[in-house]
């Protein structure tokens, strides 16, 4: 390996993955045990456009975090002075806006101390966050943000508002799809994306109103903090959990990833269980399998985790009499080490194979580790069931009718 190639890797490489992907040092979301979440909008402000975000927050009583260019920022400070007013966030996004992997290494460097520097003698206030363009970083961004005293703060949901196939319609429908407890949004009241998050951002707040989603700056956001090494194992967990779902064809329950249970058609991997409803579930046979979303049930905890997946199996039932195949699967099932919150959810247990056993046994202590929620014995995985009858009488509100 050239020597070239090797800067390179230390100088863009190792940030793009330890950083940006992984988002290591940074803040990209909350804590998932409050409903709430944290709007953030780039690119301001700007007269034409971002009036009508502000506008459409205070109708809906939340409050946000603007990073703001501070070209724009310097020539409209009774923007800046009635975001203040209102309760929201200014931090800095750039003095210039350009990527920063085209920047030299002393402009990608001093781009954040300038941003951090200006923006406290427009506003008079310290400045704790900053958002570099792009969301990109470099090592000399991230040496950067030391100097200047701030934190980078990414996001966890992207809007898409600038794409150009985007309409108002796919933004809402995008995050609305995507955000969960703890969310950061990425939108934009100036430049491009501003053409859809405008009349976007009414239906947007309604949808998130109807969700039970309080709006927070980022500052205010629960458990909003730089991502540190402890955090990695966590984080690395998520990933594979949307690894297996793409390879699986899992789907997040009625589509969004603020339910607490994922789902798929799978053909049945244990041997044959005579269910308790006189079913025989066959080995091979087309079930239901579901899979809990951790940091969730994590977050929340036992109690509030029970409450929510009674209502999150009425959507899982309703998922199923809209789809034609998953409508002739013979039952629906999990395995895990969850078997006192699905028996007191109706499934019944049956125990599963030593191999099976090992295995699940094994993921679940990775699971503890990374999570940090050690037990001192260890709950042993089974099989929890209900046959597809049984399932929608109780979640469904009626029996199975084939065909339909």
């Amino acid at each position: 390996m050239g020597w070239g190639v090797l800067a390179g890797l230390l100088y863009l490489g190792l940030p793009y993955l330890l950083v940006q992907r992984l988002g290591l040092g940074l803040i990209r979301e909350g804590r998932q045990r409050t409903r709430e979440l944290a709007l953030t909008f780039d690119d301001g402000p700007d007269p034409a456009t971002t009036p009508a975000v502000l506008d459409a927050l205070a109708q809906a009583g939340g409050r946000a975090t603007f990073f703001v260019l501070l070209p724009l920022a310097g020539a409209y400070p009774e923007l800046l002075e009635r975001m203040r007013l209102e309760g929201h966030e200014v931090a800095p996004h750039a003095v210039e806006h350009r990527h920063a992997w085209i920047r030299t290494p002393r402009s990608a460097y001093l781009e954040p101390v300038r941003a951090a520097r200006r923006l406290q003698a427009l506003t008079g206030r310290p400045v704790r966050l900053y958002r570099p363009p792009h969301g990109a970083y470099t090592l000399a961004t991230l040496l950067g943000l030391r100097r200047a005293g701030v934190v980078g703060a990414h996001w966890s949901v992207e809007g898409g508002d600038w794409h150009p196939a985007s309409t108002p319609e796919s933004t809402v429908r995008h995050v609305m799809e995507r955000v969960y407890p703890g969310t950061v949004v990425v939108l934009h009241d100036a430049g491009p994306g501003a053409r859809n998050t405008v009349p976007a951002l009414p239906m947007l707040l309604s949808g998130l109103k109807e969700r039970g989603y309080g709006l927070v700056t980022l500052s205010e956001l629960d458990g909003a903090e730089p991502l540190g090494l402890g955090g990695l194992p966590r984080r690395g967990v998520g990933l594979l959990d949307d690894l297996f779902d793409r390879l699986g064809d899992i789907r997040r329950v009625a589509g969004r990833r603020d339910t607490i249970f994922r789902a798929g058609l799978v053909r049945f991997p244990l041997p044959a269980v005579a269910l308790s409803s006189a079913v025989q579930l066959a080995h091979g046979a087309r079930a239901i399998e579901f899979h809990v979303n951790n940091p969730l049930l994590v977050d929340l905890g036992v109690r509030r985790s029970l409450r929510q997946a009674r209502q999150d199996l009425r959507l899982l039932a309703q998922d199923i009499r809209a789809d034609p195949e998953w409508r002739q699967a013979k039952a629906v099932f999990c395995i895990s080490a969850l078997r006192p919150l699905l028996e007191s959810l109706g499934f019944e247990t049956h125990p599963i194979p030593a191999s099976s056993h090992r295995r699940l046994s094994l993921w679940a202590t990775v699971l503890r580790r990374a999570y940090k929620t050690p037990v001192r014995e260890a709950p042993q995985p089974v099989l929890s069931v209900l046959s597809m009858e049984r399932f929608l009488e109780r979640y469904g509100g009626g029996g199975l009718v084939h065909g339909l």
